[in-house]
């Protein structure tokens, strides 16, 4: 099944609860799983939270340096690839999420526990929302806090934090290629070598389906493999590798 009928699914249940509870707590009700459980397949679940978790994340993100721009609109569709047919339950969800009351750090914290022990997939839940962030080719104060913060309820340290923005704003900065690679600069050559295909493979579009990214999303790779690429071609020839 189709990513877009299990979020239509799930959408459809925020409006069925609407009237009980209000938008805030429907919405938190399909984020926490509420309908995911419907499904017992553990990746099917893990695709739902996936994605809803970075609606709802990517809503707030929008939102973080004041003004949501058409650039991060134009962004948060490319991540999503969103099929004009399915638009408007996808909508219904980040607008939800846009409108309400509730902080990103309620967001944050059930997606992690929805996700826990699947770190890869709250790193992959990161990047999509550093693409929204750098849409504009500006990564304002604000957008890094709250990226430093979602981090950081994912379970994440400032360094590993860092590593992972070095591979974002590696694209309209110059970045140490070893933060972008997540390694320290006293690294033999073997390992750098080890470490290097080990970070290739972990994102080929067969692994990121295997953990709960949808087949949907896998573009998410290619700018973050861009980075990768780069960064290693850079130390390469400075080694003489």
């Amino acid at each position: 099944m189709s990513i877009w009928r299990r979020v239509a699914g799930a959408a459809a249940g925020l409006a069925e609860g609407a009237h009980m509870s209000g938008p805030v707590r429907g919405l938190l009700e399909a984020f926490a799983g509420h309908i995911v459980h419907h499904d017992s397949d553990s990746n099917a679940q893990h695709q739902v939270a996936f994605t809803i978790g970075v609606i709802a994340l990517g809503a707030k993100m929008a939102k973080a340096d004041g003004v949501v721009t058409r650039d991060e609109v134009i962004a948060f569709k490319e991540v999503f690839k969103v099929p004009e047919g399915e638009m408007e339950n996808v909508s219904r969800v980040f607008n939800l999420a846009k409108q309400d009351v509730v902080g990103y750090e309620t967001y944050a914290n059930q997606l992690a526990s929805l996700l826990k022990g699947n770190r890869k997939l709250l790193e992959d839940v990161l990047e999509g929302l550093f693409h929204i962030a750098m849409a504009d080719g500006v990564f304002h104060p604000n957008e890094e806090q709250f990226l430093a913060e979602v981090s950081q309820r994912f379970g994440f340290t400032r360094t590993q934090f860092n590593y992972i923005k070095a591979r974002h704003v590696s694209a309209v900065a110059k970045s140490d290629p070893y933060e972008v690679l997540g390694i320290a600069p006293d690294i033999d050559d073997d390992t750098l070598k080890s470490h290097y295909r080990k970070l290739v493979l972990d994102n080929h579009p067969d692994r990121m389906i295997a953990r709960g990214v949808p087949p949907e999303f896998v573009s998410l790779a290619t700018k973050k493999v861009a980075a990768i690429n780069a960064a290693y071609q850079e130390l390469a020839k400075e080694r003489r590798i």
